[in-house]
């Protein structure tokens, strides 16, 4: 099952480890507001700064203990996990109908040990949902971003608004949620998809628009599920739709490093494989999220490969998904 939306997590109220004093965390706060253009009223400034507080602890703990992957203060470090929540998760399973057609993989041996589509042109900047559970057309845009980039050699943005506004019949449900492949079927059926100065995105639900389209694909591929070997096939081939859990700390403040942690599999949020590689022994794959560039490694993530997990680090092999360029 594929959860339709986007994302977030939550904060974890975790007892202290390391000792923060006064002085650090109103400079600290201070620092926050500043860089992230954040002003509080005189009734609401005690409640953030509290908020604030906590996280802080979290993402400092979290740091001095070691582990394979850093986390650092963003722009959602004044926000609950309850506010989070709301702004950016929500949950809509469904069944998703597989196709026959899968990735051929039978020459595995020329699969490159690794990719990254960000070198070869083939990925566009790291774009910002905003306050709207649309994450699933973002996927939608990345891959077919990817595949268009592939085929002619022109990387060209496309349309999140137009698959907001107008793929209700296909089954996604604008800032409610969404689902990758549903994307990909309605540019099918609307013979192509417009591009983004044509149909800038609002971060909003509203009125189908018409415009000229400037990309179509033929059909969609729905990569075999639980399969990280397959995946790595498709993703060899161009980027990837896919489907992960990410409502976890770790996830709202993570900065750099191989996520390795504890996220799940009940899939929340559509972000798009880029690519995939091995550092110091240690597999990852290279994702891109839509929470804007200033959150994590310059808006992206690299998640654990080959983990010993069927299903992948977060649930990334369950429900891969691309699109094939006319």
């Amino acid at each position: 099952m594929l959860s339709k939306i986007c994302i977030a997590l939550f904060l974890v109220s975790s007892s202290l480890v390391l000792a923060t004093d006064e002085s650090e965390y109103t400079f600290e706060f201070a620092r926050f507001m500043v860089s992230n253009n954040k002003t509080y009223s005189k009734y609401e400034f005690n409640f953030r700064y509290n908020v604030f507080k906590k996280n802080y602890d979290l993402i400092k703990n979290h740091n001095a203990a070691g582990k394979s992957w850093k986390l650092a203060v963003n722009e959602f470090a004044d926000l609950t996990f309850e506010e989070f929540r709301r702004q950016r998760l929500g949950l809509i399973p469904r069944r998703r109908h597989f196709f026959t057609e899968s990735v051929n993989f039978a020459d595995a041996a020329n699969i490159p040990d690794s990719v990254d589509w960000r070198t070869k042109n083939a990925v566009t900047d790291v774009k910002n949902q905003g306050q709207c559970g649309s994450c699933w057309a973002f996927s939608t845009t990345g891959s077919v971003e990817g595949a268009i980039a592939i085929k002619t050699g022109k990387l060209v943005s496309l349309s999140e608004q137009q698959l907001v506004d107008c793929s209700q019949a296909e089954g996604n449900q604008g800032c409610n949620g969404g689902l990758m492949d549903d994307g990909f079927q309605y540019i099918i059926n609307n013979q192509g998809i417009c591009d983004e100065s044509s149909y800038p995105y609002q971060a909003e639900d509203g009125t189908c628009q018409s415009c000229s389209p400037v990309a179509r694909i033929t059909k969609f591929v729905d990569v075999a599920p639980n399969n990280e070997a397959a995946l790595k096939a498709a993703v060899a081939l161009q980027p990837v739709s896919v489907a992960i859990e990410a409502d976890q700390s770790g996830f709202q403040f993570y900065s750099s490093g191989i996520f390795d942690g504890d996220c799940g599999t009940q899939l929340d949020h559509g972000v798009l494989a880029v690519g995939y590689g091995t550092e110091d022994g240690k597999d990852y794959w290279i994702v891109k999220n839509s929470w804007g560039a200033q959150w994590g490694d310059e808006g992206y993530i690299r998640l654990a490969r080959n983990a010993g997990s069927s299903q992948g680090q977060c649930g990334i092999a369950m429900e891969p998904s691309y699109p094939i360029a006319e």
